[in-house]
């Protein structure tokens, strides 16, 4: 006949009480910290020398085709929150720009240091194809309906 056993998992501390952690223990001395970030993963905190209670700003070179912008934002910020502060610069609507970083386009809803954007890392922002052509098809049809082809003489 064979014996079954639970097997424990986690290790046991002995300043903590049973195997896991639970929020605010202490273990070695400190308390941990824990925090929600923004996919839902609880984590424990970070602690950071430099910045230890303010969102931490980073400094962003945005590249138009003929242009660059130095962009100072939070890291914690969405690709969203960063076209907004763009379409002042550029007077492109948010809708009307396309952010590539690393090669490939970020949605709105992305946050900036989830997909890895450092300080001074470059995005590169172009004006969405279809928005412009429709922008030129709409300038086209304005001038020929504004311009009479020729005169009529009775």
């Amino acid at each position: 006949m064979m014996r079954l056993r639970s097997k424990r998992f986690s290790r046991s501390n002995s300043k903590v009480g049973g195997g896991g952690v639970s929020p605010g223990a202490t273990i070695g001395g400190g308390e941990i910290k824990w925090e929600l970030r923004p996919g839902g993963m609880l984590v424990q905190k970070r602690e950071s020398q430099q910045n230890s209670g303010e969102e931490t700003m980073i400094t962003i070179r945005v590249s138009t085709v003929s242009k660059w912008h130095d962009i100072s934002i939070q890291a914690t910020s969405t690709f969203g929150e960063l076209k907004i502060l763009l379409s002042i610069l550029t007077k492109l609507e948010p809708h009307e720009q396309r952010l590539l970083f690393k090669g490939k386009e970020r949605e709105d809803e992305e946050h900036l240091h989830m997909v890895g954007v450092r300080d001074k890392d470059k995005v590169l922002m172009l004006e969405d194809p279809a928005i412009k052509e429709g922008k030129l098809l709409g300038s086209a049809r304005t001038r020929v309906i504004g311009a009479p082809y020729r005169t009529i003489s009775v």
